[in-house]
């Protein structure tokens, strides 16, 4: 039974090459939250891979055809994920599959597209066991970890904090960013005075943030999506926190410059969209977001666009929409021009390996506030 399951991918793989190509059109798979909780971030992964298509499209397409995105709703649900996986595969017959979505759907379906061999491009689900699914698996967003290590990296040595207060999410996506926060801001000889954690959809922040009131840290780490993260920075300058408030990609949304407010002010960010970039890529991405969507971009969107924009190279350089040419042709990808910084590359497990971008909310906007580039900092 194995091996004639085994026979049947292979057959799959053949067919989708094959009927992608012959149609006049390459297919590229994507599935994002377009429903529920994570509706605004689906919907700006949506967005971003509409503008890298458009892109693709208007400079004649890939090896002469044009590219169709076929999208789904996974709704943040693994079930509703491993379904859109089975359907783009057998039924779509797509060439390579674009994750918009969150870890949980992702780390679900990344099994899914290693067994029928089929190129999937993560573009900013965080956990570490999404590669892990094979060979066939690449992340263009950052390893939780090594953002959370950026950004204790940029606490102790470019903030100068002794002592740290950490609120996180309690859930892998929060955890994996403490940890490697936490990590990096103790071998930096910072002190952790408080590390804290909170449910998923916590709307009353005002506990933990009185608790490390009175330890008056000098900077607080905080994890969370744009929802917690809004109304950790509104409550802790309601109770007349001084500390520098230090947050990670979550928090780089429109959604949470609208809830937290003015209150948002002075709040700074790891991410991987330099909104002041002058790179031509860049200011065509924010211009184009901003003209079609009416909107300002985001993170999310912005690595969505990468995701589909390297897989469509890849596909370019292997000269073919063969799945093994696709992959081996995103594993030599070097010194890659995106949107969300120089890619310099993927480790041999798949994971990217690019600058980690500062930004800091200054007048309700997100603004350039620096760089991490040190090799041992961004290298998972």
């Amino acid at each position: 039974m194995r091996l004639k399951g085994f026979v049947l991918g292979v057959v799959l793989v053949f067919l989708t090459s094959a009927v992608s190509f012959a149609g006049g059109v390459i297919k590229i798979g994507f599935f994002a939250p377009l429903t529920g909780f994570a509706a605004a971030d689906g919907a700006s992964a949506k967005h971003g891979a509409m503008l890298a298509v458009q892109k693709i499209n208007s400079n004649g397409g890939i090896l002469g055809k044009k590219v169709k995105l076929v999208v789904y709703d996974d709704g943040v649900s693994s079930q509703q994920a491993v379904a859109i996986a089975r359907k783009l595969i057998q039924q779509d017959r797509v060439v390579g599959v674009v994750s918009g979505s969150y870890s949980t759907p992702t780390r679900a379906a990344a099994p899914i597209y290693q067994r029928f061999r089929i190129p999937f491009v993560v573009a900013y689900a965080t956990h570490p066991d999404i590669t892990k699914a094979g060979n066939y698996v690449f992340r263009v967003g950052f390893l939780a970890k090594v953002e959370g290590r950026a950004g204790g990296y940029v606490a102790t040595t470019m903030l100068h904090a002794k002592r740290i207060a950490v609120l996180t999410m309690d859930n892998d996506f929060g955890k994996a960013l403490s940890e490697g926060f936490v990590n990096e801001a103790k071998k930096n000889g910072a002190k952790i005075v408080a590390n804290l954690s909170f449910a998923l959809g916590e709307k009353d922040m005002t506990p933990y943030l009185t608790k490390i009131k009175e330890l008056n840290p000098d900077l607080i780490y905080c994890t969370g999506y744009y929802s917690e993260g809004a109304l950790t920075v509104k409550q802790a300058k309601q109770l007349g926190i001084k500390a520098q408030l230090f947050g990670q990609e979550g928090f780089d949304s429109p959604m949470f410059l609208k809830i937290a407010g003015s209150s948002a002010d002075g709040t700074i960010i790891t991410t991987d969209l330099n909104r002041d970039s002058k790179r031509p890529i860049v200011k065509w991405f924010i211009s184009q977001y901003r003209k079609q969507f009416k909107m300002e971009p985001d993170m999310v969107g912005a690595s969505s666009f990468d995701a589909v924009y390297i897989l469509a190279e890849a596909i370019k350089r292997a000269g073919s929409t063969d799945s093994a040419k696709i992959r081996k042709a995103l594993a030599s990808i070097k010194d890659f021009n995106g949107v969300t910084g120089n890619i310099h590359g993927f480790t041999a497990k798949g994971e990217v390996i690019k600058p980690v971008v500062l930004q800091k909310v200054e007048n309700g906007k997100f603004t350039y506030f620096g760089v991490v580039d040190k090799e041992d900092v961004i290298t998972p």
